[in-house]
């Protein structure tokens, strides 16, 4: 999704996106910065050199400022916590417990935002495309949105078609959410959204539960 479309030799930072734009470009930022901090104002209500500041001045190519040095670019955390802990789980159990310790976080808000900008529209994106899905050769690959009528793969005779997405897929991050949900005290409305979708998987696969295992299991 990085890999760039067009190439030019005019760099315009103007075209670049809107996102850069918020970038602060000061050595140093002021006391004012630190005391509105404390009052809880708004982002906006403090002003501090930004790089939209600098468009279309001599400013934009050179001269950007920064708070804190650094000896080597590449000395920052190369294997992370996110890298090292093996299931979906226990790194969410990490991220909260984390947040309950500072004081700054609302650890609350924090497993309200896993759930309802992460996992559960996960978990409704994969039920609606279980529910679209092709099916798929496991010879030759062949892709079809039915089965054909003689069961077998039309191009390779092949008999056994599968599905392109698992039911396991689908449920991965549900049992997850509901326990975070109720460990966590999140607002009720998002409870019961879960429940919804809960019901909805339990319509299409019925109650019976799945165990998602890792590959390693079945080595040994």
């Amino acid at each position: 999704m990085d890999a760039p479309l067009v190439l030019t030799t005019l760099l315009d930072p103007s075209e670049l996106d809107t996102e850069v734009f918020n970038l602060d470009v000061v050595d140093k930022y002021p006391l004012e910065f630190y005391e509105a901090a404390m009052e809880c104002k708004y982002p906006w209500d403090v002003k501090i050199k930004q790089v939209r500041n600098l468009l279309r001045t001599e400013a934009q190519f050179e001269g950007i400022s920064y708070t804190h040095e650094v000896r080597d670019f590449n000395s920052g955390v190369r294997y992370s916590s996110y890298k090292s802990i093996p299931t979906m789980a226990e790194k969410v159990q990490g991220q909260i417990e984390l947040a309950s310790m500072l004081r700054a976080v609302n650890y609350t808000d924090v497993a309200s935002l896993v759930i309802e900008k992460h996992f559960i529209r996960d978990v409704k994106g994969n039920l609606r495309k279980f529910t679209i899905q092709e099916f798929r050769c496991i010879n030759c690959n062949e892709k079809y949105r039915r089965p054909p009528l003689f069961g077998s793969c039309i191009k390779c005779k092949n008999p056994k078609l599968v599905f392109t997405i698992a039911e396991g897929t689908v449920k991965k991050y549900l049992d997850i959410s509901l326990k975070l949900a109720s460990t966590a005290k999140v607002d009720p409305y998002l409870i019961q959204s879960l429940e919804i979708v809960k019901r909805r998987i339990e319509g299409v696969f019925g109650k019976e539960k799945t165990k998602q295992i890792e590959l390693e299991n079945f080595f040994g």
